[in-house]
């Protein structure tokens, strides 16, 4: 791999192909994709029901193993590693945001935003805590309990303990889709400071036209393939496409 694919991809995968079941079962929910991520962007995945968006998210961010091909996460190739080995990589350079905020009850917001730090025993950035808690706006909650914030402040909790320990690439697999539109906004619109003001890499996983049009990039599969991309995307644009494509 070049240097100068080292220093714009954060993550990709190369004929990456994905087959659960066997036989009349067998189901090809990627069928050789080859796709990249670029650092500092913020990527929508979308497609209909059933055409391997959250496989291909799972795959690349190593939540799941490919039937055949290879997946990357920056220079390292997930296939190589083993079960420890892939674990460290995830905890020390991937963050995730799922549609559940998977929030400890009993933590404040603040404590649930460090966790991940205080689990792996290292020091809390403070400049960098500062920064994300000033971008999520979330500055007079952080001592509240998660039962004391509403779904989208808890999701908004939730995204910043993925930023918190500065990883190369976050994950988002239909985070606003548990969400009131409020809500949604102000959490797809920290995602995007994120990206553009931190200079974090996202790559999310959507149905939501509107969600997708926060992005700077739609990549779109059918049937376990990638079948075109938008850039700078706008939701009609984004709806459209969809709509040609069955979503």
């Amino acid at each position: 791999m070049t240097s100068t694919l080292q220093e714009t991809v954060a993550a990709r995968i190369f004929n990456g192909t994905k087959i659960y079941g066997e036989g009349h079962a067998e189901v090809r929910a990627l069928d050789d994709v080859s796709v990249e991520f670029q650092k500092g962007r913020f990527t929508a995945i979308m497609g209909p029901s059933g055409s391997g968006k959250s496989t291909l998210l799972h795959c690349i961010a190593g939540l799941d193993e490919l039937t055949s091909g290879e997946t990357f996460i920056g220079d390292v190739e997930l296939g190589s590693l083993k079960d420890r080995a892939l674990t460290l990589l995830r905890r020390e350079k991937v963050g995730f945001i799922f549609q559940a905020y998977n929030l400890i009850p009993t933590l404040s917001a603040s404590e649930n935003i460090t966790l991940p730090l205080d689990i792996a025993r290292e020091d809390i950035d403070q400049d960098w805590f500062d920064q994300v808690i000033t971008t999520i706006g979330l500055e007079n909650r952080l001592s509240h309990l998660p039962t004391e914030l509403s779904g989208g402040e808890q999701q908004r909790v939730a995204a910043a303990r993925a930023l918190v320990s500065r990883p190369e690439i976050i994950f988002a697999d239909e985070p606003s889709g548990n969400l009131d539109s409020t809500s949604a906004g102000e959490l797809l619109d920290f995602m995007k400071q994120a990206v553009t003001d931190l200079g974090q890499t996202i790559v999310m996983v959507t149905h939501d036209p509107g969600a997708a049009g926060y992005s700077d990039r739609v990549v779109f599969l059918g049937d376990g393939r990638v079948v075109g991309e938008l850039l700078e995307p706008t939701s009609d644009a984004i709806f459209d496409r969809m709509r040609e494509l069955g979503g």
